[in-house]
């Protein structure tokens, strides 16, 4: 049995296509069931539905043998007991920093309030730049708006919820897409299979550009 951890929403809504190229279909619409382990229409793949944070999890602790992650997921859980064979090049975004249009930045230690607390500790340390970092879990765009933050560090597709907002997209970090992941046990235990996977999801990824 393989297992492929997905995630609700964007990613699920991208991928399931790919899926269907290597004849894996849900029995049942994974954004409608209730149910967490869905069978597919080969007997020998089910998907896990878990949220996007925990795919990396899942996978690393092998209860997944594959997933699909943004990398902005995958650079946050910093893990290196994941092979990453593929960029499905869906979901695409940029990772950001943002803050108030036309405020300038504050002289001395900066206050920025992301959920990428990894990501961003390891990017001001590049800059050797002294921050402090807010965790926050959503609703990001408050934080420099009502004084808890200068600046955030938040995925941003089109910029339009951070105008909407009066914030403004600044400094670039990276671009974001969705990665297939594999655990490493899976991966030598269950090589033929996945192997064939990566193939045929590769062959799909390169037909849609």
């Amino acid at each position: 049995m393989l297992t492929i951890a997905l995630s609700k929403g964007r990613i699920l809504d991208d991928t399931l296509p790919l899926l269907e190229q290597a004849g894996i279909i849900p029995t049942e619409n994974p954004e409608k069931s209730r149910k967490l382990i869905i069978p597919t229409t080969r007997d020998d793949v089910r998907l896990l539905i878990v949220r996007a944070t925990d795919v990396p999890t899942y996978v690393e602790h092998g209860a997944a043998d594959l997933g699909v992650a943004g990398k902005d997921v995958l650079l946050e859980h910093g893990s290196q007991e994941l092979y990453e064979p593929l960029d499905l090049q869906i979901a695409k975004c940029k990772l950001m920093t943002a803050g108030v249009a036309g405020q300038a930045e504050p002289v001395g230690r900066l206050r920025v309030a992301t959920k990428f607390v990894n990501v961003a500790k390891r990017y001001y340390a590049e800059q050797g730049r002294q921050v402090e970092i807010i965790k926050l879990y959503g609703s990001m765009e408050l934080a420099p708006l009502v004084g808890l933050a200068d600046k955030i560090i938040d995925v941003v597709d089109t910029g339009n919820t951070l105008r909407a907002n009066g914030l403004e997209p600044q400094d670039f970090i990276c671009e974001v897409s969705s990665r297939l992941v594999v655990n490493r046990a899976s991966m030598k235990m269950k090589h033929g299979k996945i192997q064939a996977l990566i193939q045929t999801l590769s062959q799909a990824v390169d037909a849609r550009h």
